[in-house]
């Protein structure tokens, strides 16, 4: 009909309930990549649900309603804590409605939300609309974005996910700078209106236009498994039932994945927070500061194209023990840095250990687990990084406040580290993914 054009479902194929846009339905590119970059789309949409995002406007927005920075990290912590909620409840509905129905109501949730707050005036109503700015953006829209790439490829998953999180993170250093301008130029309500309306009638129209929810549900194989694109067929993948949430949640891989990544997230959260503070201790000023902000950008995107190409060739277990020791290292190293050199390997370190985390993150629970119930699995997963972010920075602020330095919180956190990196090491992986 005009836009869409049914495709003929193949035998090993599932009944086709969805359609592919016309155009592309009739090039040989496979269609996973179109989902990739639709899912990379809606992951930048999270932005003003993510702290990040919120670091953006925080001191024009604190000046503007007349709040103090106590009272203010009070709602970012509630608000923090609550949106994780939402991770709850987003992998069934994904599960059930598809990826196309959920992303595109997600997408027209979340600019709502943060429209209605561009025009917010008091400290409740803000309380409510950064609660939900999170809800919506960094759980429920997070867990879509990652399920929309893991329901499309199985075999080629890793290698999916590397290339993802390079588009990903190339998105955010464009959209940084660029509501940052905004914000300066015009302030911080007409740079939330602009990405409200961005959200609203820009990513809800990309979703509803070109996500898809699986292959099989489109007539399509696997991996780009059908004849246009010359890939064998992998009939095992289609069939493999996959494992239930509760099925997931009692197996050690899932709690030491999960936790890792969780981990990962407290320490990057609270550093992220502090980071200027960190190495003002050191000794440095903050043009390091400033430094060190770029070349963890850049070594972590480094980090996310070769996790996702060394998966090709290595577990996602040896994946992971890597990013731990790095990050175990770089905690042990930063309470004795006192030179440029040195910071700026401890700033590529963490770069490179994140970047390698965020893959594994991504791509780990399609691999051990299916996509059946893909989505339930990864708000399960989602929930806990979600809950680990909210708590990093208040953790290393008490640990300053109780010891005088930040040193003894970092050695600790190394102590957890190597921890969870000795458990990747012992713990039994799913044999579908064992290498």
């Amino acid at each position: 009909m005009g836009f869409e054009k049914e495709i003929a479902v193949t035998p090993l194929s599932m009944p086709a309930t969805e359609t592919l846009p016309l155009g592309l339905a009739r090039r040989p590119l496979y269609y996973g990549w179109v989902n990739l970059g639709v899912a990379a789309a809606a992951m930048v949409g999270t932005l003003p649900g993510r702290t990040q995002g919120l670091g953006l406007v925080t001191e024009p927005l604190m000046r503007d309603l007349g709040l103090d920075r106590v009272a203010f990290a009070e709602i970012n912590l509630w608000a923090t804590l609550a949106g994780s909620l939402f991770c709850l409840g987003i992998g069934r509905l994904i599960d059930r409605a598809g990826s196309r129905a959920v992303l595109t109501a997600l997408a027209l949730g979340l600019g709502a939300v943060v429209l209605a707050m561009s025009a917010v005036t008091g400290a409740v109503a803000l309380l409510l609309l950064v609660t939900l700015t999170r809800g919506f953006g960094q759980s429920a829209l997070s867990v879509a974005s990652l399920a929309l790439v893991g329901k499309w490829f199985s075999r080629r998953l890793p290698a999916a996910m590397g290339v993802y999180s390079v588009v990903m993170s190339v998105g955010f250093m464009l959209a940084f700078p660029l509501v940052g301008a905004i914000v300066l130029a015009q302030g911080w309500r007409a740079a939330w209106a602009t990405i409200g309306l961005a959200l609203v009638a820009g990513l809800a129209p990309l979703a509803l236009a070109f996500a898809r929810n699986t292959p099989e549900s489109c007539g399509v194989a696997v991996d780009g498994a059908d004849a246009a694109a010359g890939h064998e067929h992998d009939p095992a993948s289609l069939t493999a039932p996959g494992a239930t949430l509760g099925e997931a949640l009692r197996t050690g891989t899932f709690w030491v994945f999960a936790l890792s990544s969780a981990v990962y997230g407290l320490i990057a959260s609270g550093i992220a927070l502090f980071n200027e503070s960190i190495l003002a201790e050191r000794g440095f000023d903050p043009a390091t500061y400033h430094r060190t902000l770029a070349v963890t950008a850049i070594v972590a995107l480094v980090g996310n194209f070769g996790g996702g190409w060394a998966l090709r060739r290595i577990s996602q277990r040896t994946l992971l023990v890597t990013a731990m020791a790095l990050l175990g290292l770089g905690l042990l190293a930063l309470p004795q840095i006192s030179t440029q050199a040195g910071v700026m390997a401890w700033a590529a370190a963490m770069g490179l250990a994140g970047g390698f985390v965020i893959v594994g993150f991504f791509s780990a629970w399609g691999q051990f687990y299916g996509r059946t119930h893909l989505g339930r699995i990864q708000g399960a997963a989602q929930i806990l990084t979600v809950l680990a972010s909210a708590i990093g920075p208040l953790l290393l602020a008490r640990a300053v406040l109780w010891t005088g330095s930040y040193a003894t919180a970092f050695h600790v956190l190394a102590a957890v580290v190597f921890t969870l990196a000795a458990s990747a090491l012992a713990v039994r992986v799913p044999a579908a993914a064992a290498r």
